[in-house]
């Protein structure tokens, strides 16, 4: 099984990276954009008047500037090993890795972001910390759905190579 881990190493840091880009989108579509529960510095700097909104924008569009290098750093991981035909396709791992790569954004954006320097909460108030621990919690399950998928593919992999060489 070492040797199939070492096949889909490509396949598993395009589906982590695009996992991470795509969750940090989700997270700043949804939660900064369409919800507006928060902003990158809501609580640091809370948007209650023009200039602090201007400032809460600016970060924000750098926080999504970064989730897209993300995103295209993953399609160009996945895009060369295709073209090279150096990974295989295996759409248990793939998917498994980009649920990995939103589970760890979420975990390590909550704990950073919201427990370690309180720059934002999930959703600010009377129960910021209960929302916080949630979105720690779902980095978590969506991190070990994407584990436990990795290893359903690369066991799925394993007996396809297994089956075909006898």
């Amino acid at each position: 099984m070492g040797r199939d881990n070492q096949k889909d190493g490509g396949l598993v840091a395009a589906g982590i990276l695009l996992g991470v880009g795509l969750g940090g989108f989700v997270d700043g579509i949804v939660l900064h954009q369409l919800l507006q529960w928060h902003n990158m510095l809501s609580s640091i700097l809370p948007p209650t008047n023009l200039r602090d909104m201007k400032i809460n924008m600016f970060f924000d569009g750098l926080f999504h500037a970064i989730a897209w290098l993300t995103t295209v750093i993953g399609l160009a991981v996945l895009w060369r090993g295709i073209k090279k035909d150096t990974i295989p396709r295996s759409t248990p791992t793939f998917v498994g890795a980009m649920s990995l790569g939103w589970g760890l954004f979420n975990f390590v954006e909550g704990l950073i972001d919201h427990q370690l320097f309180g720059i934002h909460h999930v959703r600010p108030g009377a129960h910021a910390l209960l929302w916080d621990i949630g979105f720690l919690g779902s980095g978590l399950l969506l991190g070990g759905l994407g584990w436990a998928l990795i290893r359903k593919g690369r066991a799925l992999s394993t007996s396809r190579t297994q089956r075909s060489s006898t």
